[in-house]
């Protein structure tokens, strides 16, 4: 079957080519068949979804038609829409993802917001965050703590890379200071912060294979967690005390099978106030714990 609209007579107008593309979505089990197709036609001819509803009965030139049979092409063949349309919303804020990142996803949405209720807004503070990726955890909380001074590493520089000009076009790239490296490694030695968080690569590598297609089209470095999953949670849990502050919080994100075996790592590392915390579907989410007072 042909990955683009046949040839015809009449002339492709917008109304025209999102019928045809949700249909052909649908056939191909495109998730969200309709989105989809607003979001690439729209991508294209650089209009928000509502304005393509305002000019139905617009046709496409030759060269806008050619453009978006390649972005149809290359959804069929699983590269996800984010990549297609080279940003993904997180927090309120556009961050520009491409194959060098993992997409942002709204559970991460979560583990932000926990750590901005840890934060005072009034008050300066040191924050942590590993495993970095597009930026997205790190650059929120800058953004919405004005007085946070906000540390990032990630051990691939392609990565980095991506989080750099995302803090830059946010406007937050004075105050996140980006390091390349393994977790703790390039962080400089003393270092100690009044916030750890991390959403590390936490899935089973034995189960990589089975995700979705277009989650494989996402850098396996960001969700090879090792044979169970538990590798880098379980560094971070390790290591975190060492860096963290007396009363220190420490947040993580994980699978939803994992929450039982990251809140023993805790309770055994000595953390203090050690909790999970559901997602919006009722699932194993999030971890946290505060590192022990001295004294």
């Amino acid at each position: 079957m042909s990955t683009a609209p046949p040839a015809a007579s009449d002339p492709w107008t917008i109304r025209r080519l999102l019928d045809w593309t949700r249909g052909h979505f649908e056939k191909q089990d495109v998730d969200a068949p309709r989105l989809t197709a607003e979001l690439l036609l729209g991508s294209i001819l650089k209009l928000a979804r509502v304005q393509l509803y305002m000019d139905l009965e617009r046709p496409l030139s030759k060269d806008e038609l050619a453009s978006y049979k390649a972005l149809i092409q290359r959804r069929l063949a699983g590269e996800p829409t984010q990549y297609l349309l080279g940003q993904k919303e997180f927090y309120g804020r556009p961050f520009a993802v491409d194959s060098r990142v993992l997409i942002p996803r709204s559970e991460t949405e979560l583990l932000v917001e926990a750590v901005l209720r840890a934060l005072p807004k009034d008050q300066p503070a040191r924050v942590l965050d590993l495993c970095t990726g597009s930026g997205c955890i790190a650059i929120s909380i800058a953004a919405e703590r004005e007085q946070a001074s906000v540390w990032a590493s990630d051990v691939s520089a392609d990565a980095l890379a991506v989080a750099k000009a995302n803090a830059e076009a946010l406007g937050v790239d004075s105050r996140v200071t980006f390091f390349q490296g393994d977790l703790f490694a390039p962080i400089p030695p003393g270092a100690t912060f009044d916030v750890i968080v991390s959403n590390p690569p936490y899935i089973a590598t034995g189960e990589l294979a089975g995700l979705q297609r277009e989650v494989q089209k996402e850098p396996k470095l960001a969700l090879d967690g090792g044979a169970d999953g538990l590798v880098l949670l379980g560094k971070i849990v390790e290591q975190a005390t060492a860096r963290l502050k007396p009363g220190g919080l420490l947040a993580l994100e994980l699978g939803d099978d994992q929450g039982a075996a990251v809140q023993t790592q805790l309770t055994r590392s000595a953390y203090l106030d050690v909790r999970i915390e559901k997602d919006l579907a009722r699932l194993d989410r999030l971890a946290f714990g505060r590192a022990p007072t001295k004294g």
